[in-house]
């Protein structure tokens, strides 16, 4: 009696190790970068996903600001406790490239779901950016977006500008700031969020400049840095000179700036389209227009380049975890996540079969503007000056080039000055960080 007792008792050990290995569930840490409603977006996506299948459960983990994700995705990789998947954003790219041995490029970690990466079915201009020269794509395109002009038509009617013409070149932008301002309808009449990615890396290929040697880092590492010269001078001293009766208002060096758009205080806004969401929530009467150009730049416009950010896989996990990773990725393909993201978020569709069905439900027509950040990029075929930026320390740089930009817009010195020392800098640093 007693080994029968022992018997059925191991037996029904058993069967509880067996039940609990039957339902063990796979864990995958996503780490982030999104506030607001884009972070909605995040935990609604992962939600679905979870409950979509029980095999695997995606985490997401709010880490702060791109740059601090970024820093925090590294630290972890140190200390051997990276996540499976992290946002990165645009300027991380060169970065997390260089990091040979840390990642584990996306079409591989699809292959190992059993499934493959087939670039013709994503928008051209983004899979470029997050591949290797020979087409290997690197990482996965989440949230792609391009920089767009926002207005507030309310404060334009105040200023008996056009509602439902926005302007289009620089030159008219900064007659409408000063109308807006002059007229009172406003405190500020423009203010821009990323002076770095708008102002100079989308401003060059917009306007079809060079950024830098190597095509701008596309073609090779050791890059010189371009953006002292001609348009990029005029531009920044046209905002300095802006600035010292706040016409246009410095809000700081990431999306700090939507908030002044967001509460009133300034009427023109240059910001990213993934900034749309938090604009829709704010039931502001906006309006949308491209990303103004300077109508002397020859070829402008050219074509914007991609924002946002992409997700990156670490290596050092077990099978098992990449395989639930390419899971969540083709769950993220799918035409109908991709359609529904791009609507209530305004980063682009990175499938063209999203593209193409958000097209043919009328949406573009039902909501004038939202289809800009899209025929921005694709419009027209990019040059060998608006394929991208891909420098080894893009973070790096950006910060030497915001810190000349603050000295220029408190006064310090003028904007051929802050430029001049921004590529003194700044190729100092990339010399350095390529180890010459």
């Amino acid at each position: 009696m007693k080994t029968q007792g022992f018997a059925a008792g191991l037996a029904a050990t058993f069967t509880v190790l067996s039940t609990s290995a039957a339902f063990a569930v796979t864990e995958i840490q996503w780490w982030h970068a999104m506030t607001g409603a884009n972070n909605e977006v995040v935990e609604t996506l992962s939600k679905e996903f979870n409950e979509s299948q029980s095999d695997y459960k995606v985490v997401p983990v709010f880490k702060g600001t791109y740059p601090e994700t970024l820093n925090a995705g590294i630290a972890a990789f140190r200390a051997n406790q990276s996540p499976h998947i992290i946002q990165v954003f645009d300027v991380g790219t060169g970065v997390m490239m260089a990091a040979e041995g840390a990642v584990k490029p996306v079409a591989e970690v699809l292959s190992m779901g059993g499934g493959a990466f087939n670039k013709d079915e994503y928008l051209p201009g983004i899979v470029a950016y997050y591949s290797k020269p020979d087409g290997t794509m690197l990482s996965f395109p989440y949230n792609s977006s391009s920089p767009i002009l926002y207005y507030n038509k309310d404060i334009f009617e105040k200023a008996g500008l056009d509602t439902e013409n926005p302007p289009k070149t620089w030159p008219e932008v900064f007659e409408a700031a000063k109308k807006i301002k002059e007229s009172g309808a406003a405190s500020c009449g423009l203010t821009s969020t990323w002076l770095t990615w708008i102002g100079l890396e989308n401003f060059a290929a917009w306007n079809n400049l060079q950024y830098g040697t190597q095509e701008n880092g596309l073609a090779g590492t050791d890059v010189e840095l371009k953006i002292n010269e001609g348009l990029f001078v005029t531009h920044f001293q046209n905002l300095a000179d802006l600035a010292k009766d706040d016409t246009f208002r410095y809000g700081g060096r990431t999306s700090e700036a939507k908030q002044l758009f967001l509460s009133g205080e300034c009427a023109i806004l240059t910001e990213s389209s993934g900034g749309l969401g938090d604009v829709l929530k704010s039931g502001l009467n906006y309006g949308l227009g491209q990303l103004p150009y300077y109508p002397e730049a020859e070829g402008a416009p050219q074509n914007t380049i991609p924002g946002g950010a992409s997700l990156w896989v670490f290596g050092g996990h077990e099978d098992a975890e990449y395989e639930g990773v390419a899971a969540f990725f083709n769950f993220l393909s799918q035409t109908e996540i991709q359609e529904r993201l791009h609507q209530v978020s305004g980063y682009l569709p990175v499938t063209l079969a999203a593209y193409e069905a958000t097209k043919a439900s009328g949406f573009y027509d039902e909501n004038p503007g939202r289809e800009i950040p899209i025929t921005q990029m694709m419009g027209k075929a990019p040059t060998e000056n608006s394929r991208g930026v891909r420098l080894v320390n893009l973070p790096q740089v950006r910060d030497i080039e915001n810190e000349e930009f603050e000295k220029m817009l408190a006064g310090e010195q003028t904007a051929q000055q802050a430029l001049d020392n921004a590529v003194e800098r700044g190729n100092a640093a990339i010399q350095q960080a390529i180890g010459n």
